[in-house]
């Protein structure tokens, strides 16, 4: 029965949906003096821990965890009945004051967790007794109904880039809210693109840590894409989805047109007091293809 269902899903459901693409999603919650006790977050609007409906046949991974903690060090679990256990699941220690990843390091090496469509996932975190601690999840779709990221892998990046450039903006987040705010378009500080040209995304650097940095635009689908706000840790985050796409071989590097500049939006999560941080995004002009402008084709 389940593979006539899939047949059909293949054969007729999937072409009256249209193109699949694949997606990148971050997902961000919050608990507030949690203390020593798991308690559940409260998820970010627009966010939400029920993975997508996705087809079966084809990959949903967990990539990549992380969480702010600014007063008091904690736990992350996430947990499920489709995961391992569903007691403590995947369960990581939060460092105080430290966003980086918490699934994969410097090292080309990492393991991602696949996850089930439509399963609801729990995440519980501990840390301050007072504060807002937030935490961050990374999901990878290889194929998602209506959403065509545009992503690349490291060899098209190496084929088609041409320059290097630092897109720096500003965001201010709101006190005592976990929530995405303080959005501008990525070229409210300096515009400097190139018209009509692809540009892919490294990563970014902040001067002032954030839980995460949010990246939304039609190139991904209008979902957003999340760095973690770490000030300390270039190595990691300068070059965090070209890092990202080495360890698991997929592609996970976006590219972003400049025709749509006005419309690539960047915001933060907040935390018990506002943040001023000035973010640094680390992006590669790629080349056009022989003979004509790039809009969205890039020389690969």
């Amino acid at each position: 029965m389940n593979f006539i269902l899939m047949l059909l899903f293949t054969c007729w459901i999937k072409p009256a949906f249209g193109k699949f693409g694949s997606a990148l999603e971050v997902i961000s919650g919050s608990v507030t003096g949690a203390g020593a006790v798991f308690t559940a977050w409260t998820v970010n609007a627009g966010n939400s821990l029920a993975i997508r409906s996705a087809p079966l046949d084809k990959k949903v991974w967990l990539l990549e965890k992380w969480a702010f903690n600014d007063t008091a060090a904690g736990v992350l679990r996430i947990r499920s009945p489709r995961l391992h256990d569903n007691v403590q699941g995947i369960r990581t220690r939060i460092t105080n004051n430290d966003t980086e990843p918490l699934m994969s390091g410097l090292a080309s090496y990492g393991w991602r967790q696949r996850l089930i469509p439509q399963d609801i996932l729990i995440a519980e975190q501990t840390g301050s007794a007072a504060n807002i601690d937030t935490g961050h999840l990374l999901v990878y779709y290889e194929e998602l109904p209506g959403i065509q990221a545009r992503l690349i892998d490291n060899a098209a990046l190496m084929a088609a880039g041409v320059n290097r450039i630092g897109q720096e903006v500003s965001i201010t987040t709101t006190a005592t809210s976990a929530a995405y705010t303080g959005q501008v378009a990525i070229n409210v500080t300096n515009d400097n693109f190139k018209a009509n040209t692809d540009y892919a995304l490294l990563g970014a650097m902040v001067d002032t840590r954030v839980g995460t940095v949010r990246i939304q635009g039609a190139d991904v689908g209008n979902l957003g894409i999340g760095i973690p706000g770490e000030p300390t840790q270039r190595h990691l985050m300068s070059n965090y989805f070209q890092r990202l796409s080495d360890i698991y071989n997929v592609p996970l590097i976006p590219v972003f047109n400049s025709a749509n500049k006005a419309a690539i939006l960047v915001d933060a999560t907040g935390h018990t007091a506002a943040v001023t941080s000035v973010v640094t995004f680390y992006m590669v002009e790629l080349a056009p293809k022989s003979g004509q402008s790039s809009g969205g084709q890039f020389g690969v």
